[in-house]
Parts: C-alpha cells; sequence; structure tokens
C-alpha cells in the first residue's frame, strides 16, 4: 500500500504526517522551533526538515511515495543561483514592506491582495532595495524553498503560496501590472497544489533511504493545508480555526476578494476559499486565564444565555478582519468580579467576531453557510461551541483531522491519483 508524507511549518514548529491510502496516519514526527537570530532561520528549516525525515522509520519511508511541503503563507526569502540564501528570510508578519505601498498603489488594482504591508510583492520590494539584493537570483516563499531541498530544482512554487505576490489565480499567469514593475529577479514558475514537480533527488532518497521512484509535490500555505485536513469539500461549508488568533474560510463557487475588509480567495479545485483572519482569539484568553481555569470557569458557564458584556479583545491595538483598522482599540471594559462571568463575556465577544467574518463574506457574494468545522485548541471547548452555534445558526462539527500536515499529506496523495 502507498504512503504519502505531508510536512508543515507552521509558527511553533514543524510535524510531519505519514498516511496510507485510506487516510489513515501511519507515522508522526514533530520538530520544535527553539529560538533562533534571524540570519539562522533558514538553517534551522534545514535541520528542521531532515529531522523530521530521521524520525520516520526506515521500513515507512520507503514505501512514500510523494511529499508535500506547507509553509506560513508570506514567508518569502532570496537565493543565488545554488539555491543558498543570501539574507534573512521575512516571517509572515514582518511589516518591513509598510514603505513599499504608495509605490504598489500606483501600479496594482484598486483593494488588491498585495497591497498589504506584509503581502510576499511587498516584501519583495523591500528585499530589491537591500544591498544584497544584487546576489539573488530567485525569490521563494518557505514551501518552495524547502521543497527545493527535496527535488533540486529552483524557482517552483504553487498557486496558493504565490496569492500574495500578485499572481492571478483566476487566468493562472502572472497579470501584466506585474510585469510593468520589472523586478530583476526571476518569480516563481507556478504548479498546481499536489501536483508532482519531480523525483526525489539522488542524494537524499541515498542519505534518508526513500525509494528513487518518490515524488515532490507542489506545497501549499499553513491555513490550506489545515482547511483540507478538515475534509469539507462542499460549498457553504467552512472552518474556522480558534488558535492564538480566529481565522475562518467559506467554500464558494463565488471568488471574493477585498482589501478593505482583509478579505481574499483561494482556489481550491474549480471552487474558490474567501476568508480572512481576526487579531482576536485564544491569546487574549490566555492573557487572563490558564488553561485549568479555562476549563473550570467555562464549565460554570451558562452557553444557552447571552452574556450583556459587550467586548472586542485584543492583545492590543489594530485588527485585519471583518474590521480591517491597524487602530481598533481593545475592548475589554467593564470586568466583572466573577471570572466565569468575565470569560462568558469573551467567548461570546470572539464568537459575535466569527458570525460577523462569515456573514460579510455571504454579503461579498460567497455561498451560503451551512456547516463550520472547528480546528485550533479553542475546538476543544464545548461551552464555546454552544455559543458559538447560538451565533452561527449551522452545525458546528470538530473534525477528525485538524493538524496542517495531514491535510498536506492528503494533497499529496490527491496529486498522485490526478
Amino acid at each position: 500500500m502507498g504512503l504519502y508524507l505531508g510536512i508543515d511549518f507552521g509558527t511553533s514548529g514543524a510535524r510531519g504526517v505519514v498516511i496510507d491510502e485510506e487516510g489513515s496516519i501511519q507515522h508522526q514526527a514533530r520538530y520544535p522551533f527553539g529560538m533562533s537570530s534571524d540570519s539562522n532561520l533558514a538553517r534551522d528549516w534545514q535541520v528542521a526538515l531532515f529531522s523530521l525525515l530521521e524520525q520516520i522509520p526506515g521500513a515507512i519511508r520507503q514505501e512514500i511515495q510523494a511529499i508535500a511541503i506547507d509553509g506560513t503563507s508570506s514567508t518569502v526569502l532570496l537565493c543565488d543561483a545554488a539555491g543558498n540564501p543570501v539574507s534573512a528570510p521575512l516571517l509572515y508578519n514582518d511589516g518591513r514592506g509598510a514603505i513599499m505601498l504608495d509605490n504598489l498603489k500606483s501600479v496594482a488594482p484598486p483593494n488588491h491582495t498585495v497591497l498589504s504591508a506584509t503581502s510576499s510583492l511587498a516584501k519583495l520590494l523591500w528585499m530589491a532595495q537591500q544591498p544584497d539584493f544584487a546576489q539573488a537570483r530567485y525569490f521563494l516563499h518557505q514551501a518552495d524553498w524547502l521543497a527545493f531541498l527535496l527535488h533540486g530544482q529552483l524557482g517552483i512554487s504553487d498557486y496558493h503560496n504565490v496569492l500574495k505576490l500578485g499572481y492571478d489565480v483566476e487566468a493562472l499567469k502572472y497579470p501584466e501590472w506585474l510585469e510593468k514593475l520589472k523586478i530583476p529577479i526571476h518569480l516563481p514558475q507556478v504548479s498546481t497544489p499536489g501536483t508532482s514537480i519531480a523525483e526525489i533527488h539522488p542524494e537524499i532518497a541515498m542519505q534518508f533511504r526513500f525509494s528513487r521512484n518518490c515524488l515532490i509535490c507542489a506545497g501549499t500555505t499553513d491555513s490550506i493545508a489545515a482547511f483540507i485536513a478538515s475534509g469539507a469539500k462542499l460549498p457553504g461549508e467552512g472552518v474556522t480555526s480558534l488558535g492564538s488568533t480566529l481565522a475562518l474560510k467559506l467554500l464558494s463557487r463565488t471568488r471574493v476578494e477585498d482589501a478593505r475588509y482583509g478579505i481574499y480567495s483561494h482556489r481550491l479545485g474549480n471552487l474558490w476559499l474567501p476568508g480572512g483572519a481576526s487579531n482576536t482569539g485564544g491569546a487574549v484568553l490566555r492573557q487572563f486565564f490558564t488553561d485549568a481555569e479555562l476549563e473550570k470557569f467555562s464549565r460554570e458557564i451558562d452557553a444557552t444565555k447571552a452574556s450583556d458584556l459587550d467586548y472586542y479583545p485584543l492583545l492590543k491595538a489594530g485588527d485585519r478582519f471583518p474590521i480591517n483598522d491597524p487602530n481598533l482599540p481593545p475592548r475589554l471594559e467593564p470586568r466583572p468580579d466573577s471570572p466565569a462571568e468575565f470569560l462568558h463575556g469573551l467567548l461570546e465577544s470572539i464568537a459575535r467576531i466569527e458570525a460577523r467574518g462569515y456573514e460579510l463574506l455571504q454579503q461579498l457574494g460567497a455561498d451560503k453557510l451551512n456547516c463550520v468545522y472547528t480546528a485550533g485548541g479553542g475546538a476543544a471547548n464545548d461551552t464555546w461551541t454552544e455559543i458559538r452555534k447560538r451565533y452561527l445558526q449551522v452545525p458546528v462539527v470538530r473534525p477528525l483531522h485538524t493538524e496542517a500536515a495531514y491535510g498536506t499529506a492528503v494533497l499529496a496523495m490527491r496529486g498522485m491519483r490526478e
């Protein structure tokens, strides 16, 4: 029976999941990220990648037919002609590209996804102003470069990772307005996520005892991988990630994009995946409660009753979606004496923000919401789930699989079958 390996590079670590053709997990591996200087990031990614491969038992490695990798969206780096990084990578949340936005606005269409300080294109334009840019030949995303380490072919990406570079995922080509920027570097060739790029490099196959026929596939972003893992596949099905932040996506027959609200759409086969991410979420809860306290006080809440508290829970000023305002102030007052009552207000307020996000997507043309799958740590909180059901008015389901690495393994398997 063939096996498939998905590798996820998230914000806190790297994970690997091996599945069989029935989708059953055969092996899992983890590599937590420690503290690292920016200049060592790429080296640390390589160490993490090879450590994950090493953790997989040899007998399983030999049966792996395809490998795919996901990375954090808009985490990018410049490489020389041999694929060596010429400078430190810029992470997904690096906002140094903000100084290039006026230049971008003069070229890009209004409200385009690239018109963000953290977009891949804004980062590239900033990098082009730096002294070490002269050594660069290729601009790659995190998942692109890690896949290159396995297959040896430079300059290949997928249409999920290049969305924020300005690639037209509807026409499947770079737009004319992007070509007008005359960027003096190789932009990635773009493949459909999951499709085969090349066989594993012979040296890597020998080092880790993979089959020489093992294929390395085009990857995706971590959020899309988590969506795939959920099993959602029909228009109207949404996936909410209740992690440190709140992210949601709604599978739709219609493409929805509006930078005014922090909304953009990924392509998923013949469908679209509009969504957005809010800065509210679990990180705010952890500012006030331990895990044990969250569990204890959640049990004291009557989820059938609405809280009178109207918060907008943020760690600091600024949100992206459904309100895209970098100066939006946190609202966490008044604070009642009862911790359970305070927690009730927080959970209810985050649920309102989630519901408003789905309402906005539908108002802008996405399919009507009919079911929500929930991923992330918040999915385990039954009280929160009941509160969210009251606001969403659709079934709220915890999927069997929530790991992005699982979704990337599924992507590799689908690519082999198509």
